[in-house]
């Protein structure tokens, strides 16, 4: 099961948010690049990166940065979400090192989007699906649509994504802990692997997914928790590899 530290991208500095409320920031670095290495040096092999002026503007905010940690780790996979919202933007990404990028809005609003980025570029789409109560959120978390998670995971599936992400928003950056039994749902639904996130805020919790990674859990974003030492990346990485 693969450990994905996410770097949260907001006016050029890395950052958490609670929630997804813009308002609700904590600034980590004044430097993105620099927790890259930190995440890396520690034993990362993926990396999940968040426009989040993207997300609300709809379009390419960060990019600079985005590519200076892609052309720094050239070995390390990036997934990118936040803005994504046409064909060109992607093409965008893949050029400047980007290895997956993450559609999330547009994925619920125009489905067949996803249908043709799997065709122009398979390999290289995932699916986030952002969910409270079962229903999927939309717009940066700040709209409840009446779509139900699993019909647009088992949708995407057939369109062939690479992978969904899948977010508890009532946990995220919350530090309450990950909702294994929806994640474990959601997994059992689709043959697609599905990447944890959201409210992973102790060993307990990876342990807690490691023990049903079988379901098709291939891997968990972690935010928060790093970022306030709650977990040792280094630490939790051995710890699922040696299981």
């Amino acid at each position: 099961m693969l450990l994905i530290p996410a770097i949260d991208l907001k006016d050029g500095k890395c950052v958490r948010l609670r929630q997804g409320r813009m308002e609700d920031e904590t600034v980590f670095a004044d430097d993105p690049l620099d927790m890259a290495q930190r995440w890396v040096e520690a034993g990362a092999r993926r990396l999940h990166l968040v426009d989040l002026n993207g997300a609300f503007a709809g379009q390419p905010v960060n990019t600079q940065v985005i590519r200076r940690i892609a052309d720094a780790f050239p070995d390390v996979p990036i997934q990118l979400g936040g803005g994504i919202r046409d064909e060109d933007t992607v093409q965008l990404y893949l050029d400047a090192g980007v290895q997956y990028v993450i559609i999330g809005t547009k994925a619920v609003s125009a489905p067949h989007f996803i249908n043709d980025l799997c065709l122009e570029f398979p390999g290289h789409i995932i699916v986030g699906l952002d969910a409270k109560d079962g229903k999927v959120a939309i717009d940066g978390w700040s709209k409840l649509s009446n779509h139900d998670v699993i019909d647009m995971a088992q949708h995407f599936e057939r369109d062939g994504v690479d992978a969904i992400v899948y977010t508890d928003i009532s946990r995220d950056g919350m530090m309450q802990g990950v909702n294994v039994e929806a994640t474990v749902k959601m997994a059992s639904e689709i043959s697609t692997p599905v990447i944890a996130s959201g409210g992973i805020s102790s060993l307990d919790d990876i342990k807690a997914l490691r023990a049903v990674a079988e379901e098709g859990i291939m891997g968990a974003i972690i935010g928060r928790a790093l970022y306030e030492g709650s977990i040792d990346l280094a630490e939790a990485q051995k710890l699922v590899d040696a299981e």
